[in-house]
Formats: C-alpha cells, structure tokens, sequence
C-alpha cells in the first residue's frame, strides 16, 4: 500500500515543483529595480506601472540568447496590440543593468519597444517563485560574450491593476507564451469595456 502511495505521489510532487510560480489570484509581489529602456537605466517600480494598466512581467533566462530573442522580438513586434489593450510589458532576468541598456535598445529585439529589468540578486524571482538555474561555466550568448548569471525560468504573469495575478504563463515556447499574454490582456480590456 505504501509503494503504491509513494508511486502515486512522487510525479504529482514533481509536476508541482516544475510548475511552482505564483498562481492565478495570487497578489502579485511588488518590486522597484534598475531597468533598461532603448539604451537607457531607470528606476522602474511595478506599482507605479500598475496605475496605468495592467502589466506584462515577463520573466526570462538571459538577454541575447536563443529563445530570449524571440521571445523580445515578439513582445516588440506586438508592443502596440498591448497598448491598445491598456497594457504594459516589462521583461525580469538576472542580466546586468550593462547587458540590458545593450538588449533593450537592439533593434532586433526589445527594439527600445518596452523596458528590461535587473534582477541581478535573483530577489524578484524569488519573491514569484521562479526557478533559477545556475549558469554554464563557459556559457556565452549569442555575441559570443560570456554569461555569468543564473537564468530564470520562462514563465510570464499578467498583473492587473489591483495587484493581483490574472494569468501565470509558463511552459510554453517563447511565440506561443507572448500570444497567450496578449489574448490575455485583451479578454482584460474586453471585459473592462463591457463592465463600462
């Protein structure tokens, strides 16, 4: 009886700890840190962005490198559908301050569209509960420079103004994770419209 027990716990506790991000209806952790907008740091605070919209906080494992780009890229591509929607997008990775005034401004990718976020401790990522990987000995992006910074788990959270999580997005490939935050932060506006 006990190994059957054991055997039906142990995937559910491992599809737990694989999808262990703050939920749905979760309040949403507030934080103020150095951010990076076409090329330039700022002091970006979650609170004051909320009192404009609802917020896109997207985390992801590192500037320049693969699904990261894409991923920015996308946000980029699609920045004015989430202002139509009322939203704003703000990215989270443990990259330096130094290597997102770089990302942020790259027209290939944040395109000096939305700001960059620095969370060099790893405190924000913490405090949503997202997993940290530590860094590759060796590992370098997609310049070539080296990448001496843990990489946080793709996940994104769609905050509304209240402060509570409407949607956590994780799991999902770097197009497929930007689309369902943009359907999401529409269906918001559509039912702000209607409540009007």
């Amino acid at each position: 009886m006990k190994r059957i027990l054991l055997k039906c716990l142990v995937p559910g506790l491992i599809a737990f700890s694989a999808n262990a991000a703050l939920p749905e209806g979760h309040p949403a952790p507030d934080f103020q840190t150095q951010a990076s907008l076409a090329g330039k740091a700022f002091n970006f605070s979650l609170q004051d962005a909320l009192k404009k919209g609802p917020v896109v906080v997207y985390f992801y494992p590192s500037a320049y490198t693969g699904g990261c780009n894409v991923q920015a890229h996308a946000f980029a591509v699609n920045h004015e559908k989430f202002a139509a929607a009322g939203a704003s997008i703000v990215g989270v990775s443990l990259d330096s301050i130094e290597r997102l005034n770089d990302f942020s401004a790259d027209p290939n990718y944040c395109a000096s569209k939305f700001p960059v976020a620095s969370d060099a401790d790893g405190k924000i990522s913490g405090n949503y509960d997202i997993a940290v990987k530590a860094a590759a000995p060796g590992k370098t992006d997609s310049r070539g420079v080296a990448i001496d910074h843990g990489f946080a788990e793709r996940t994104t959270f769609i905050v509304t103004p209240d402060g509570k999580i409407a949607a956590t997005l994780g799991g999902l490939k770097p197009e497929e994770n930007v689309a369902k935050a943009l359907e999401t932060v529409q269906k918001i506006a559509a039912g702000r419209s209607k409540a009007n």
